[in-house]
């Protein structure tokens, strides 16, 4: 069976891309998103989320950009940056990441499923930490950190894909059998997303997503990714997505572990 959760990052960056996130999920294919608890729009998000149960949700979590929730703190502003602040002990990673799951769990949000922002819990150190938080508030579910169909993951996926996989394995932690959607970052579209839907594989696939609407505060803001969040909507809201879908067989739910929670 071809069991399909697709899933949008960056909920409560702003409130275009909360509009779109809730439309891609109303209008459209889009089963889940997770939030961002240092997100300028994260009461916004609350709100919407509250107002639209059927949207599963999860906890993108913060290392790069912002400000700390713990303690209000500049993040690193890009993953290089980062690695050079694990490599001098300047961030307590769980102490921070921590904060982040239980502001969004005091907001009445009930989590299903873990990844992070700009992909940081690639590394080992991160990702330990996010399946720690996971057994610790007993959230099923991480993203796997690896996309198969990006070029450079290639040769190591199956070895590295191993190592990730047996440390959420023995933290009674959950991944899906494969990830995609990273290599299609930016450039999604609705033909892009049909090809990666005629091409999937049996099992449970994460197919990760950014659409958002182009308005005035997306327009401002400092993400890179803004006319193609408004394609990426178009894309997900499409007729003919949802007919790819009814013609392959595919599955669509949330993160869970029981196969009915599938239409």
């Amino acid at each position: 069976m071809k069991r399909l959760i697709i899933n949008a990052d960056d909920f409560g960056y702003n409130s275009d891309i909360n509009r779109g996130i809730v439309r891609a999920h109303r209008e459209g294919v889009l089963t889940s998103t997770t939030l961002m608890a240092n997100g300028i729009a994260f009461a916004d998000a609350v709100r919407l989320a509250h107002e639209t149960p059927g949207l599963d949700l999860g906890c993108h979590l913060v290392l790069v950009q912002g400000h700390a929730v713990a303690n209000g703190k500049p993040l690193p502003e890009t993953p290089k940056q980062l690695l050079g602040v694990l490599a001098r002990g300047g961030l307590d990673v769980y102490r921070e990441l921590r904060a982040q799951v239980e502001k969004i769990l005091d907001a009445g949000i009930t989590l299903t499923h873990l990844d992070s922002h700009k992909h940081t819990h690639l590394v080992p150190g991160v990702f330990k930490v996010a399946v720690r938080l996971a057994r610790e508030f007993s959230i099923p579910y991480v993203r796997l950190p690896l996309d198969a169909t990006v070029r450079f993951s290639r040769l190591p996926f199956g070895l590295a894909g191993s190592y990730y996989r047996r440390i959420a394995r023995n933290n009674g932690v959950l991944v899906t059998d494969r990830f995609l959607g990273f290599r299609l970052t930016g450039c999604l579209t609705e033909d892009a997303l049909a090809a990666e839907l005629e091409r999937l594989r049996e099992g449970v696939t994460e197919f990760m997503c950014h659409p958002g609407v182009l308005g005035p505060e997306l327009k401002q803001s400092r993400t890179r990714l803004k006319e193609s969040r408004q394609r990426e909507l178009d894309a997900l809201i499409s007729p003919r997505i949802r007919e790819v879908i009814a013609a392959r067989g595919i599955r669509l739910g949330p993160f869970a572990k029981e196969p009915g929670s599938y239409s």
